[in-house]
């Protein structure tokens, strides 16, 4: 009976907690892709990470939001993972005012999906699927627009270029002019503008979107020629998803008293 108790005991002694809960969190959108791509998404993610608890929650516009996800995870551990593509409002004020009110859940916010090379290979891939070839790296003709949502923060649009150059060099070369579709220029119709003036005609539009919506579909309707769908779910941003919540695990152990930044200093 002793050696029972024991052994039982040292069972209990070695089991590992089980790991925080990653909560994905998406802008939310009026159209009704939006939802089923990052459904889509997150089922990646769990076929990666088997036995991992993935939730969604969104800022605004769909359900579930994210104080209602929050709410019922309880008590332990969650790392906010923003589906977003770079450093804004959202990731800066909302989400950790999310977690702060989050109760006694100890929270982490990880840096947004963006910028980072498995962001370029998702970009590649839906431009490649839209028509662009490689060798259309080779013309002098070719440029690319990298369509984003736009901030009023400067950090945001530092993020795009930074994309837009790594897209450039995947692309062997090619320019890639960001732009943007609210709050901040230039518009896509502008850099599509400048870009012809340029003597750029085979220009293709890059979707730096998370999921269709209304941004999305307003940059593809400007595009002449070739526009990308949105990253969706592809297997890069699965695995983004996954790193962006392991860097968070990385960082100093979580207190709710830290809870009023995010986790933004890793962001490739």
């Amino acid at each position: 009976m002793t050696g029972t108790r024991r052994t039982t005991d040292r069972t209990r002694n070695t089991t590992r907690p089980p790991a925080p809960t990653l909560v994905a969190v998406a802008h939310g959108s009026r159209d009704p892709r939006a939802l089923g791509t990052v459904l889509e998404l997150l089922e990646l993610v769990r076929e990666l990470r088997p036995g991992l608890d993935v939730r969604l929650g969104h800022i605004e516009l769909n359900e579930p939001l994210l104080p209602a996800t929050l709410a019922g995870i309880g008590a332990g551990d969650a790392v906010l993972v923003p589906l977003l593509l770079g450093r804004g409002h959202h990731v800066r004020h909302d989400l950790p005012r999310a977690a702060a009110e989050a109760g006694a859940l100890r929270t982490r916010v990880a840096a947004p999906l963006g910028p980072h090379p498995l962001l370029v290979e998702a970009l590649y891939a839906r431009l490649v699927e839209a028509g662009w070839r490689d060798e259309d790296g080779a013309s002098r003709g070719s440029a690319v627009v990298l369509a984003a949502a736009g901030s009023r923060d400067p950090d945001s649009a530092a993020d795009a270029r930074r994309t837009a150059r790594m897209l450039g060099d995947r692309l062997g070369g090619v320019p890639v002019l960001p732009a943007y579709t609210s709050a901040a220029t230039p518009t896509v119709p502008a850099a599509l503008r400048a870009l012809a003036a340029r003597g750029r005609h085979r220009v293709a539009v890059a979707s730096y979107f998370t999921a269709p919506g209304r941004f999305a579909t307003t940059a593809a309707a400007a595009a002449p020629q070739i526009a990308a769908a949105p990253l969706g779910a592809h297997p890069a941003m699965a695995r983004l998803v996954l790193h962006r919540y392991d860097q968070a695990l990385a960082d100093a152990a979580p207190s709710r008293g830290d809870l009023a930044r995010p986790l933004l200093l890793a962001t490739a």
